[in-house]
């Protein structure tokens, strides 16, 4: 019992949250867990078949595969691999970690999950055309063109401070997961 209240002690503290919202403001509280659940919701419909693709991707690429594509003597090739995947996922950004932990699994070099991260939240697809047709093509392709070295730039500078027992230890969990 002890174990399962602290795995889910996020998910109770928003409850608890919730209900003290709810009894001192009942509009607010209403307003609250009606945001709440949608988001609850959306998650629900949305990670099952995440973890599904996530599931295919695993049994279906070879880990040798993956190493030789965006491992650690990918290079160039690992890196545009990471920033197209990361640009055309679809999804809000927390679907992109159970995608990172699996590319941990099959051996991707640090720098481009972390590179794949960064063009999850960043470079998508959809979300360069919204901005190319709400801003203007010029605001898109400036913003793109800082984007780029820029979620490199992050990337290695990560790779590089961290220590090799700290990403060790990161590979290990992605493992657990």
């Amino acid at each position: 019992m002890k174990k399962l209240v602290k795995r889910y002690r996020l998910f109770i503290l928003l409850v608890i949250i919730n209900m003290v919202i709810l009894f001192i403001n009942p509009s607010v509280g209403n307003n609250s867990l009606e945001i709440t659940w949608n988001n609850i919701l959306g998650m629900i419909l949305l990670l099952p078949p995440i973890f599904i693709l996530l599931g295919l991707l695993d049994v279906w690429v070879p880990r040798e595969t993956m190493m030789k594509f965006m491992g650690d003597n990918s290079g160039l090739m690992g890196v545009s691999l990471a920033f197209f995947l990361g640009s055309a996922a679809a999804g809000p950004l927390y679907a992109a970690f159970p995608v990172a932990g699996v590319l941990l699994n099959k051996g991707c070099k640090f720098s481009n999950v972390l590179i794949f991260i960064g063009a999850w939240s960043t470079t998508k697809i959809p979300l360069l055309l919204f901005e190319a047709s709400a801003l203007g093509w010029k605001f898109m392709l400036i913003r793109l063109a800082l984007d780029l070295p820029g979620i490199a730039l992050i990337a290695y500078t990560i790779e590089n401070v961290i220590t090799d027992k700290e990403k060790k230890n990161i590979y290990e969990w992605a493992n657990l997961t």
